[in-house]
């Protein structure tokens, strides 16, 4: 089993952190978190991130990795993600991955970050000359810099372009040079087999399960907790502040919806999240992969049956 690593994705509120814990125990595994937002110090209960107690059942991995006002992307993941591979597989143990980020998801499968250098001087100019000029700064300058070409980017998300924006900038070569390069790196893990699995449940169950979610994570303190994040500059970092849940607390904050609002507003956003994750998992999981699980049932480690290799 040291031959494989393990994959236990879904989507939000299907009940991934309990299966997975049940499943490490049984088969002397670790974990290892694969959450854009969990990454972050103090985004405890809007990430549902793993308990003390649960930490203390199974070793996690990839929680508590950088302050809230700290850029930090998929480049640095997978970077950390490596070095977990060896350290646990060199120990003769399993290691499962568990979460539902795409992206980070995404790193383990294709290549996802290239060779190119961007010094500290690169990323100071391009956040200034976004401070300055805002999105339509940075398209002016991916435009000059591509041409005529095609950006093929989400023109409406700052992060990605910051990232574009360096990379050209860093390497002197238009964004479809550089995903020329991309397609010629080696397959990450390419000597690993890699099992997959992903869970989903049906739209009625899973509904009632993010209500129940919700109201348990404001009535153990979201509010106080995004407060509490504000404080620390938690503002100054657009993923972060912008993610399911926070956002939502944030709007209400600003007094643009009501305490009663709030509930049905973070459950919207999770929905909306949910459909963005059932269209990445149908595109890049095996289709064998999807475990459907009934009706407000709780599915046990040993009925899990694994697809080989997204």
């Amino acid at each position: 089993m040291g031959e494989s690593l393990y994959f236990l994705a879904g989507v939000t509120s299907s009940g991934k952190s309990e299966l997975a814990l049940s499943w490490a125990e049984s088969h002397d595994a670790e974990i290892l978190s694969c959450d854009s937002i969990a990454v972050y110090r103090g985004m405890d209960l809007g990430a549902a991130k793993a308990t003390a107690e649960q930490r203390k059942r199974v070793p996690h991995h990839g929680l508590d990795l950088a302050d809230v006002t700290e850029g930090y992307d998929v480049s640095r993941y997978e970077r950390y993600a490596r070095n977990v591979v060896s350290e646990v597989l060199s120990k003769g143990k399993n290691l499962l991955v568990v979460g539902g980020s795409g992206f980070y998801l995404q790193s383990f499968f294709e290549p996802i970050v290239d060779e190119v250098v961007v010094t500290d001087e690169t990323r100071a100019k391009v956040e200034t000359l976004y401070e300055r000029e805002g999105i339509p700064g940075l398209l002016a300058q991916l435009r000059q810099l591509n041409g005529d070409e095609p950006l093929g980017l989400d023109e409406l998300n700052p992060q990605r372009l910051l990232r574009a924006l360096e990379r050209c900038l860093g390497s002197g070569l238009r964004l479809s040079q550089l995903r020329e390069r991309f397609e010629a790196l080696p397959t990450p893990y390419a000597s690993l087999r890699k099992q997959c699995l992903w869970l989903d449940r049906p739209n009625e169950d899973l509904e009632k399960r993010i209500e129940s979610r919700t109201g348990k994570m404001i009535d153990m303190g979201l509010v106080e907790e995004t407060e509490s994040l504000i404080e620390r500059g938690f503002l100054s970092n657009h993923a972060a502040c912008s993610s399911v849940g926070y956002r939502d607390v944030c709007s209400f904050l600003r007094n643009e919806i009501t305490r009663e609002e709030l509930n049905p507003a973070i459950c919207s956003s999770t929905r909306k999240l949910v459909s963005k994750q059932r269209k990445w998992f149908r595109k890049r999981f095996p289709p064998s992969s999807r475990f459907l699980l009934g009706p407000s049932s709780e599915p046990r480690s040993g009925e899990l049956k694994w697809s080989s290799d997204a």
